[in-house]
């Protein structure tokens, strides 16, 4: 059975969805699948079949395919709905096992592959730019083969280090290549580099979806970033540990929010062009983030400790920035994020704990 706030919020997209029409008899192909905004992507279209017939297909490339249908489980169409391509995003004949598994038209394509574990990113900085690339090559001659409507899954992190009070799209700052762990950010750049190249040279309609960090109901339980980490201790009414100071300035996006950000730019996202995915509402430092969780989810009975190592690198985590992205462009296309930092958080422990 579905987990009741998850369900609340695919319910929820799903009825404030007026553009429905668009996705009938649509097929979608999906990478990344079983990662978190992924996977909830994928159960939002699941919802929306089952309420409203649509004939909508989902073609999902994954690595381990029993992993990927206990994911989708406990949806009721998903066996019925969704195909599945066992593939890797290195894999040269990607695209031909797709071919091999389906045969049929793709209309749109998210590309929401990628390497998201920051200590992953330190230990194979190779592979975690070789991945990105190829898979996004890969992804971009799909929708050539297909004349598919693609949005590629990029990041705030991208940016870099801006020094600018309010950052929008044209805004770009300074990544220090000498540091592996900037494999990530500097391979979002050459893959939004490189769709922007597909859609002058090939008339690919791709777009870019700069995500602020994302979270919500559809964790993994397994899922150790900083928001999982703090919402566990104030469950588990233990002390926080940070291992910096915690004065990186961030940017957050409740996942229902973001989902229907995707919709909104599947349908109405311009060619070549990149869009922030943040809620302007949720920008904190990361301490005073840790705070209000201790003050709001556990009554100040827990507390934030410090813990920081010599060397930050054993967690590989980014630099300390402070970004403050816009979301107006995405806003003028017709979309509006609703759930707070507060609330984000309110309705991830509550998930949590159902999970538990």
């Amino acid at each position: 059975m579905i987990n009741r706030i998850l369900k609340e919020d695919l319910d929820y997209i799903c009825d404030n969805f007026a553009e429905q029409e668009e996705f009938r008899q649509k097929t979608f192909l999906v990478t990344g699948a079983t990662g978190l905004v992924g996977s909830v992507f994928v159960k939002a279209l699941l919802t929306l079949e089952a309420k409203h017939s649509l004939g909508i297909k989902i073609v999902l490339t994954v690595r381990d395919e029993a992993r990927a249908k206990a994911v989708f489980s406990d949806m009721e169409n998903s066996e019925a709905v969704i195909t599945y391509v066992v593939a890797d995003m290195m894999d040269e004949d990607l695209n031909a096992k797709i071919d091999n598994c389906y045969a049929g038209n793709i209309d749109y394509i998210l590309h929401a592959a990628s390497i998201t574990a920051s200590k992953q990113m330190v230990d194979t900085p190779v592979d975690t730019l070789m991945i990105a690339v190829r898979g996004t090559e890969s992804m971009l001659k799909k929708a050539i083969d297909k004349n598919a409507k693609m949005v590629y899954l990029s990041s705030m992190e991208m940016y870099g280090t801006v020094d600018k009070e309010r950052v929008d799209e044209t805004d770009l700052g300074y990544i220090d290549l000498s540091n592996v762990r900037n494999s990530y950010p500097e391979g979002k750049r050459m893959c939004e580099c490189l769709c922007n190249c597909y859609a002058a040279q090939y008339d690919v309609d791709v777009c870019s979806a700069r995500l602020a960090q994302t979270f919500g109901p559809g964790i993994p339980k397994t899922d150790n970033r900083v928001f999982a980490q703090f919402a566990k201790s104030a469950m588990n009414k233990e002390d926080i540990v940070m291992h910096t100071k915690g004065l990186a300035e961030r940017n957050y996006c409740y996942i229902r929010d973001a989902v229907e950000a995707l919709f909104v730019l599947l349908i109405r996202g311009k060619k070549g062009q990149a869009y922030n995915v943040v809620n302007e509402a949720c920008h904190t430092t990361v301490i005073d983030m840790a705070n209000m969780v201790c003050r709001e989810f556990a009554n100040d009975e827990i507390k934030v400790v410090f813990d920081i190592p010599e060397s930050l690198s054993v967690y590989g985590y980014p630099p300390d920035v402070k970004l403050f992205l816009s979301s107006k462009k995405l806003e003028d296309l017709g979309w509006k994020p609703c759930i707070d930092l507060k609330d984000s958080y309110g309705r991830l422990i509550q998930y949590l704990a159902e999970e538990d």
